[in-house]
């Protein structure tokens, strides 16, 4: 029996990815999507016009009796204060969910409530919830009816660090941490004039300079394997293109180690990762190595004369930024194979 999904927030970036992933997907079957913003049906096509001739679904209005009724996972593609309440009623309702906002990511009320400056209605269910990172909580993911998939950022600071932390060899608990994303992570109702083609086109700018949203949870992350505090400082910037995110990391080593070990570390430590690629030694990710796909593109440097590591990293944040690893955590919930519906190339030039 194929695993019946809906989607809401079906209208937005990741809502659609979300779909054109799983239109294809031999193991769904796609039956409902649904909006929050509107009462009116909208054909498929209409909201998303590079899904037509792809299905005759409709986006039609928030329905969470429907859902409950007739699908089995729901996907939950909403801003971010929006998913805690919508997701507490479906697990009531014995609905498995994976929510891609930010609402579960975080296991402390507190810290959620200081970055997002909303009161968290849903906070006896952040303990069930479990972080939607495969290559971290895979068995976890299995077994889980709650799954807060990772921010785009985290993803790529997380894939990036995580074997160099497994190696205990840094210098002090703090890490730099400078990404660069395209501009669909902003989402597609952002209105502001910053987010305007002529605002963006031929620039690059910082934003959220020390106070970004997506600091807690990475910090929360890399702390957890590390099995010690981290801090980081974690800029992010803004790419005059549409989609993906590349970011660079400098840890300070407090032991020698080659260029050539710590590239066969990282080798070692993701050989069983299906979506992590460790590319070989002196490559640079960049972004069209990804694009388009659940893949991350890893890369492990050395500058010999500060002992610094730098750990460089590349992810479509649509993708495995977002929807695709989505997809990832609900094959494992599912029983299926973790690739399924996501061995696609990306899209090159």
């Amino acid at each position: 029996m194929p695993v019946k999904v809906g989607i809401v927030g079906a209208t937005g970036y990741t809502g659609g990815e979300l779909v054109r992933f799983l239109m294809h997907h031999p193991e769904v079957e796609l039956v409902h999507l649904m909006r929050l913003t509107s009462e009116e049906e909208l054909p498929l096509e209409q909201v998303h016009p590079n899904l037509r001739q792809f299905g005759e679904l409709k986006c039609m209005p928030m329905d969470e009796i429907k859902l409950a009724k007739d699908v089995d996972v729901a996907f939950l593609a909403v801003p971010h204060g929006v998913a805690m309440s919508i997701a507490a009623k479906l697990l009531d309702m014995d609905l498995r969910v994976i929510d891609l906002s930010a609402d579960f990511r975080l296991k402390d009320v507190a810290t959620f409530e200081s970055w997002y400056r909303t009161r968290h209605n849903a906070p006896h269910l952040l303990e069930e919830a479990v972080y939607g990172l495969p290559e971290v909580y895979r068995d976890r993911i299995r077994d889980a009816k709650l799954v807060a998939n990772p921010g785009c950022y985290p993803v790529s600071a997380i894939l990036a660090l995580l074997p160099l932390l497994r190696l205990k060899i840094l210098h002090s608990e703090h890490i730099v941490i400078d990404s660069k994303s395209g501009v669909s992570g902003a989402g597609r109702s952002k209105t502001t004039i910053d987010y305007h083609y002529p605002e963006v086109f031929g620039d690059f700018k910082p934003y959220g300079i020390a106070t970004h949203r997506h600091t807690p949870e990475i910090e929360q992350e890399l702390s957890y394997i590390a099995g010690r505090n981290i801090r980081v400082t974690f800029t992010p910037h803004l790419l005059p293109v549409s989609r993906g995110i590349l970011t660079t990391a400098y840890v300070l080593l407090e032991e020698d180690i080659s260029a050539s070990e710590l590239h066969e570390a990282y080798k070692q430590a993701y050989k069983n990762e299906p979506f992590v690629r460790v590319l070989p030694i002196g490559v640079e990710p960049r972004l069209k190595g990804v694009i388009g796909s659940n893949f991350c593109d890893v890369n492990i440097f050395i500058d010999e004369r500060t002992k610094c590591a730098i750990a460089v990293s590349a992810i479509d944040n649509l993708a495995k930024g977002a929807a695709s690893n989505a997809i990832q955590n609900m094959n494992l919930m599912f029983g299926l194979d973790e690739k399924c519906g996501l061995m696609i190339p990306p899209i090159s030039p």
